[in-house]
């Protein structure tokens, strides 16, 4: 079996950490914790933090596996030409 390497795995634990505070705050919401609009504001706006850290984690990986841009499945936007 191959082992992971150290920050893979690193990796792994805190994105594991950061779904299960985001799951958290959804049980709160969903089972009538929040008592007032700013409580509601401020757990909303720590999900949307978790939900956009987990997404760049994502990326990052992703992007490590798919930097191959001669496959045909991604386009570099950054670097086009635009013709008069």
């Amino acid at each position: 079996m191959k082992q992971q390497p150290d920050d893979i795995i690193v990796i792994q634990k805190i994105q594991k950490v950061l779904n299960t505070s985001y799951q958290n705050i959804g049980d709160v919401m969903i089972s009538g914790g929040v008592d007032n609009m700013d409580k509601y504001k401020y757990l909303l706006g720590q999900a949307h933090a978790y939900q956009y850290i987990i997404q760049e984690i994502s990326n990052l990986l992703d992007n490590k596996e798919h930097n191959n841009y001669d496959d045909g499945n991604v386009i570099n936007l950054g670097k086009g030409s635009t013709k008069d």
